[in-house]
């Protein structure tokens, strides 16, 4: 069994733990309306906060190929950080037992925070969508890979019906065809492959070109985000190239030890 296998069986478990419930979409927009505040994380990454790419800065402690990535995490100060150096957004880790994160720091980032907030983890039942919204997320991310195409299509259309935005993660053509046909609006190419934890940014160029063959305009009508491996400016002017519009970065920036100046030297 591989590593995301592996999470996916520990999400079972845990979402076994929570109340039986059946969602429909005015469930969800209802949770929306009750929080009373609107952050377009979709918005913001067409119009970034500095530079010509946007950045979704990732507020992550660790991960199973890393370990610890931030010893100190203090994750209300690096959200502040974040914001202050010209973030877009931020995406925070609520996955507890791989990437020690917690549903409780999105709630409170959002306290100290104005830029949009993507919840980040491994979405496998509606109830975490609900989840997602009731501690302060605008966005979240939905993988192809741990998803059936008739759960793509409903947590997406759930998801989107409510007020949400949804980052679409692909690893591959076969995974992009599938974020094609439910229309996704955010896909996000992810250069770490999950089952071996290898990482090449040439995922993201053969798939940008992919979409461009498919539907020559397709990068203006989509946006597309490139995710982990980013390092340099040279990766990012690399990316931009090839038609990502935004990036995630979260291990590089915080492993640097100064986010304003690293968060600089990515987005020029």
């Amino acid at each position: 069994m591989n590593i995301l296998d592996t999470i996916v069986e520990q999400k079972k478990i845990e979402i076994a733990a929570l109340p039986e419930r059946i969602l429909a979409a005015g469930d969800l927009h209802d949770a929306m309306l009750e929080r009373n505040e609107s952050r377009d994380f979709t918005a913001a990454l067409r119009n970034p906060r500095r530079g010509s790419v946007a950045l979704i800065a990732e507020v992550k402690k660790a991960s199973p190929s890393a370990g610890i990535i931030c010893k100190d995490f203090d994750p209300i100060r690096i959200a502040r950080e974040y914001e202050a150096a010209g973030a877009s957004c931020l995406s925070v880790l609520t996955d507890e037992k791989f990437f020690q994160g917690s549903l409780e720091y999105l709630r409170e980032i959002r306290k100290n925070v104005k830029i949009p907030l993507l919840r980040k983890d491994f979405i496998i039942n509606e109830r975490q969508i609900l989840e997602a919204i009731e501690w302060g997320a605008d966005a979240i991310l939905l993988i192809v890979a741990i998803l059936s195409d008739e759960q793509l299509k409903r947590f997406h259309s759930l998801a989107r019906e409510a007020g949400l935005s949804v980052l679409v993660e692909v690893h591959d053509e076969a995974e992009l065809h599938r974020a094609l046909a439910i229309d996704a609006e955010l896909i996000g190419v992810n250069n770490r492959d999950l089952k071996s934890f290898t990482v090449d940014l040439a995922t993201t160029e053969r798939l940008a070109d992919k979409m461009k063959v498919s539907d020559p305009s397709a990068l203006q009508k989509k946006l597309l985000v490139a995710e982990s491996g980013i390092h340099t400016r040279a990766d990012v002017e690399r990316l931009e190239r090839c038609g990502s519009r935004a990036i995630l970065v979260g291990e590089s920036i915080v492993k640097h030890g100064n986010i304003a100046q690293k968060i600089a030297e990515l987005l020029g």
